[in-house]
């Protein structure tokens, strides 16, 4: 978490510089090599960079982080006891979101420790501080990748000097991760729809035999499907095998 909120720092901070150079004071944007070969860019550079890698991160964290997998299972939960509107869409991406950063501040903490840090203190430079704060997030995703997926999209670029699954470039391993997540996230929903689906079923047959064709059934289950959810202490265990379903506290 704290990893996070020090990237969102230094994004802000960016704009303090910023406003100075529209005055001249900072130099104009400049790439220059130096003596080792590396490329050093100016601090115009950087903060441009900063500023642009800031506009991507909802992206990120929406197809980088366990944010989709958690939104779909949840969205389809609330389909499956048949409220439409229960939690509201802001309810359900505000947990996500807070789930996200529950599950995702073992790898925001690793990010801070490798790349921000040492960046801060300027011992990298932009280039070695994403190179570095890539790795965290990439081990996170491999992790989460079937490799079918990964063979899949592998297969599809056309890349043939893949031998292992940490070489795979970022541009494979992202949709190959988020095709993953989707499939995932319907098994748990599958699974969390079948017993709302059966109290449907018995609820259905009941009306069926009582004669009462004219009553919607899913009127008659909702109460029931609730009331079985909270006694079971269903948003527990749903946010505990979302948790667990990505490794945390296991």
């Amino acid at each position: 978490m704290k990893g996070l909120l020090a990237t969102l720092s230094i994004g802000l901070l960016a704009f303090t510089p910023a406003a100075s150079a529209i005055d001249g004071i900072l130099p104009a944007v400049t790439v220059s090599t130096n003596p080792d070969g590396e490329t050093q860019y100016s601090v115009t550079m950087q903060i441009l960079l900063l500023m642009t890698a800031m506009s991507f991160l909802p992206a990120m964290v929406i197809m980088l982080t366990s944010f989709t997998r958690i939104v779909v299972v949840l969205s389809i939960l609330r389909q499956a006891i048949g409220l439409q509107q229960t939690p509201s869409n802001q309810v359900i991406i505000g947990m996500s979101m807070f789930m996200t950063f529950f599950i995702m501040a073992p790898v925001f903490d690793k990010i801070y420790d490798d790349a921000v840090k040492p960046y801060m203190a300027e011992a990298v430079n932009v280039e070695q501080a994403f190179e570095l704060g890539k790795q965290p997030i990439k081990t996170f995703m491999l992790a989460q990748t079937r490799l079918t997926d990964l063979d899949t999209f592998i297969e599809i670029s056309g890349y043939q000097n893949i031998n292992e699954p940490e070489d795979v470039p970022m541009s494979v391993l992202i949709p190959s991760f988020i095709t993953s997540e989707l499939k995932t996230a319907f098994q748990i929903g599958f699974m969390l729809f079948v017993p709302f689906l059966v109290l449907d079923l018995v609820v259905a047959s009941i009306l069926m035999a009582m004669g009462m064709m004219m009553l919607s059934p899913m009127i008659v289950s909702l109460p029931f499907k609730i009331m079985l959810f909270v006694l079971v202490d269903g948003w527990s265990l749903v946010m505990g095998t979302l948790a667990n379903s990505f490794g945390v506290g296991v």
